[in-house]
């Protein structure tokens, strides 16, 4: 089956601004710390602060106050997946790691290809065998080799760390050692969205799959709020595909803790695939980042997904994924249920392009 996960960036066009620190980092003539600080410098021009905007048509047509969205689709791969890609590499870079391994089924593959490629190391990444992607070509360009492994994403998940340990490879799966630094690169989107609007929404919607990328902004917002930055911490809002995601499965249920769903039930459509899991990763620390900030999370249809994606599109002028926009619509129906005080609202969305 082939997904449409395939967000769109600008690799290419990135290269050729950066080729000469490339050639940096990959000059082993140099010091392993001169080299880091090429790699650094790579960060700091072309990872993060992506565009956020006024979604003024947006507003008029569900009744917000003010919307934005914070578009990741300006990071070099199209997505935000490069904030956690560029900041393991680096890190694997420093340990003096030569390979990465890690599962994906598509974007996070073609950010990780891409940064290490930079870094000049190589990449093997696992692909479950049903899984078919329009981003593999892309993870082959850039190095990475490929192998087809696991019923689903999370076996391969277990697959690919199993090969880490037993080679001594850096494991960049989500969930493993190194959450720590997924959460923090993360959490740079919570301080970003600090320095548009001078202090925290009143909530911030997330798509969410294994619920890494909501756990990591709830983070970045508690330090902000611990620093004295801001003078409250967002409610947490998440979407994601109906009925096939445990981390709204289990606010729905009101239950206390995290759970698991039965895989035999998970279907994956064209449109829903970056959403879905019968276990998100971090799915207990994304729970609970919702439940401790007074948040929500709700279901979303395919059909729905796509609607907001074309309106997006139309009357925002920004080419989103379908599935990015479960966020919104999970902030769009607690709005429809109960209307929202006139306040600010952020919502976070991946680009096609």
């Amino acid at each position: 089956m082939m997904f449409l996960d395939n967000a769109r960036g600008q690799l290419n066009s990135v290269l050729d601004e950066i080729q000469v620190l490339a050639q940096q980092v990959q000059d082993r003539s140099q010091s392993t710390a001169q080299r880091a600080e090429a790699f650094g410098d790579i960060i700091a021009s072309e990872v993060g602060d992506s565009l956020m905007s006024r979604a003024r048509n947006l507003e008029r047509e569900y009744g917000f106050r003010q919307l934005f969205l914070k578009f990741e689709g300006t990071n070099p791969s199209g997505t935000q997946k490069d904030r956690i890609a560029f900041a393991q590499v680096e890190d694997a870079f420093r340990q003096g790691y030569e390979r990465i391994v890690f599962a994906t089924c598509g974007n996070y593959g073609v950010a990780l290809s891409f940064a290490a490629s930079l870094a000049g190391l190589a990449c093997l990444i696992y692909i479950p065998e049903k899984y078919h992607t329009p981003r593999e070509e892309e993870m082959v360009r850039w190095g990475a080799r490929i192998v087809r492994a696991g019923r689903d994403y999370e076996e391969a998940v277990e697959l690919s760390s199993i090969k880490a340990r037993e080679e001594g490879c850096y494991d960049a799966n989500p969930g493993a050692i190194n959450t720590d630094i997924q959460l923090k690169a993360y959490g740079e989107i919570a301080t970003e969205i600090y320095d548009e609007l001078r202090d925290a929404p009143a909530a911030v919607a997330v798509p969410v799959s294994n619920g890494t990328t909501l756990a990591g902004i709830y983070k970045g917002f508690q330090t902000l709020y611990r620093r004295g930055k801001t003078s409250r911490i967002p409610k947490m809002i998440a979407g994601s595909s109906s009925g096939k995601n445990p981390i709204i499965s289990s606010f729905r249920k009101g239950l206390k803790t995290y759970t698991d769903l039965d895989p035999a039930k998970i279907r994956e459509s064209l449109i829903n695939e970056p959403l879905i899991n019968w276990h998100s990763i971090d799915g207990e620390l994304a729970y609970q980042a919702i439940r401790e900030s007074g948040g929500w999370a709700c279901d979303v249809t395919d059909k729905t997904m796509t609607g907001l994606s074309s309106f997006i599109k139309t009357n925002e002028g920004l080419s989103v994924l379908p599935a990015s926009t479960a966020g919104l619509s999970a902030l769009i129906d607690m709005n429809m249920l109960t209307p929202l005080p006139g306040d600010r609202y952020v919502v976070v969305l991946t680009g096609r392009k």
